[in-house]
């Protein structure tokens, strides 16, 4: 079978196909996946089938690989998703997926990119993922809304995400949570080359210098905006595809799904080449 290549919508999204396994493990398939990743900001390999040692191969092809403390995983850069606590010691958060989050705001270089592949699927909708792009989100702004936003800070960290899923902790797993790192990031990521995007999602819980119900009102507000359908691309997994998304430029999340659900994912990382600024 050849290889085809396909737009998926006129924003977002090309889909690759023809390709399986270890073939995937070339530079000049890599070189295609990245361009492919700069221009729609989502690649899917449909059906590809890769194996673990070869994601990991694919992903050094794409950039810097992260190791993924806790994947549960006899490979370190391999992390397992699932709800199913046998399988994964992350098996708990898992609910927190479900908002729409972008990896990484509370360091000070969010992930490139994450890789995920489908080795186990339910069957049903249930464990979709959506992807919402946050450049083109902000270029739709009108310019004065673009005007209001410069210089508007917010601060990201894994208590608020947490708390979208699970509003009343008891004190020790609050305490948990506030354990982990806090971060000011601007509500505008400008990068080197000039693009900008939203950086929104459910880490953000308050905007620096505002009451916290204005500050939750903007951040609401510029959320609902950037995930409106124009801007929202949903994948419907096939047993061994192979998605890759920019984890800088795309909002994304599970849809809900249980916990007996049979659905699992491996998941590589590329480390960040740019802070935010």
């Amino acid at each position: 079978m050849g290889t085809t290549t396909r737009k998926i919508t006129e924003s977002t999204g090309t889909e690759f196909s023809g390709l399986t396994g270890t073939q995937l493990v070339d530079k000049g398939v890599a070189d295609d996946a990245l361009a492919a990743l700069e221009e729609t900001g989502v690649v899917v390999f449909r059906e590809a089938d890769i194996d673990d040692e070869s994601l990991v191969a694919f992903a050094r092809l794409l950039g810097n690989v992260l190791p993924l403390p806790m994947g549960s995983h006899k490979i370190k850069e391999i992390q397992r998703i699932t709800r199913d606590a046998s399988q994964s010691k992350l098996a708990a958060y898992r609910e927190a997926t479900f908002y729409w989050h972008i990896d990484g705001t509370t360091g000070e270089v969010p992930d490139k990119a994450t890789l995920l592949t489908a080795r186990q699927i339910s069957g049903d909708p249930e464990g979709d993922t959506e992807f919402a792009n946050t450049y083109a989100a902000y270029e739709a702004l009108s310019d004065e809304e673009k005007a209001q936003l410069e210089g508007v800070r917010a601060l990201h960290s894994f208590t608020a995400s947490q708390l979208v899923a699970n509003p009343n902790p008891s004190p020790e797993e609050r305490a948990a949570w506030d354990r982990n790192p806090t971060r000011e990031q601007p509500i505008v990521w400008t990068r080197r080359n000039g693009r900008k995007s939203l950086l929104v999602g459910s880490t953000a819980g308050e905007v620096v210098g505002l009451p916290a119900d204005e500050g939750r009102a903007l951040l609401d507000r510029l959320l609902a905006w950037a995930t409106q359908p124009q801007f929202v691309l949903r994948h419907r997994w096939t047993q061994g595809d192979l998605v890759i998304w920019d984890n800088t430029g795309m909002l994304h999340r599970a849809l809900p799904y249980g916990p007996s659900s049979s659905r699992l994912m491996h998941r590589a990382s590329l480390a960040g080449e740019e802070a935010v600024a």
